[in-house]
């Protein structure tokens, strides 16, 4: 984000909304899983036991579990068919571990079965990664330098950002859509009550990626406005 953007009442009109949402989205997560981590499954299954058992289910045998660091740092590789569970969602039999668990073993779920939005976000993590780290510093350069050719690349380049973040939204929702479906057929959640937890902690997480996309969306919206691209004025 530009520094002078940062008194430019355009901005906080489009991106105040968005940050706001995505404060309140990081906050509910929080609250989530904490209010479901203190709930065990009757069970007892543990986060890497219902993700083995998400992902047997399914037919997926050839994907490796490991441990890996961080507070919500859950994630599946798919280029090295590997899920990795943060600490406290590995060995804890709560409802919240549970759900999240089984949420990225949704994923190795999606990749077993080429889902197609899964395929395609990853063939476009590079683009997103080289335009999270350039596309900045080319706008704020060109509009330091008057140059608007400059400033179009920059604003190509974070859009390659924004179509990340649009395709994160089915890939994530459906992650969770299995995960669900998957805990209840096998009987991991065992209670109307638990299933509402799971449903809670992942609706959540979910609440995270719309905020982003969100935010990425006003953030281009504010770029084409504000560079005359798309009504609006140069400055």
């Amino acid at each position: 984000m530009s520094f002078f953007a940062l008194f430019d009442p355009l901005y906080w009109l489009l991106i105040g909304p968005a940050m706001l949402l995505a404060l309140w989205a990081q906050l509910k997560v929080k609250s989530s899983v904490k209010h479901w981590s203190k709930y065990a499954t009757s069970g007892g299954y543990t986060g890497v036991n219902a993700a083995a058992a998400v992902m047997r289910a399914g037919g997926v045998n050839d994907v490796n579990i490991e441990v890996t660091q961080g507070w919500l740092s859950d994630h599946y590789d798919p280029a090295s068919k590997t899920l990795r569970l943060s600490p406290n969602i590995y060995h804890s039999n709560s409802v919240a571990a549970v759900g999240i668990a089984a949420h990225e073993a949704g994923h190795a779920l999606q990749h077993a079965r080429n889902y197609a939005p899964l395929h395609l976000r990853s063939a476009i993590v590079p683009m997103a990664n080289f335009g999270s780290w350039l596309s900045w510093p080319m706008i704020i350069i060109g509009a330091m330098l008057g140059s608007l050719g400059l400033v179009k690349v920059g604003i190509v380049l974070f859009s390659g950002l924004v179509i990340f973040q649009i395709i994160t939204l089915p890939v994530e929702f459906d992650a969770s859509s299995r995960a669900k479906k998957a805990l209840q057929s096998i009987g991991i959640v065992g209670s109307r009550e638990e299933a509402q937890g799971v449903s809670a902690v992942l609706s959540a997480a979910a609440m995270t990626y719309v905020a982003a996309t969100i935010t990425a969306v006003a953030q281009l919206l504010y770029l084409v406005m504000r560079f005359g691209l798309l009504g609006g004025s140069r400055d």
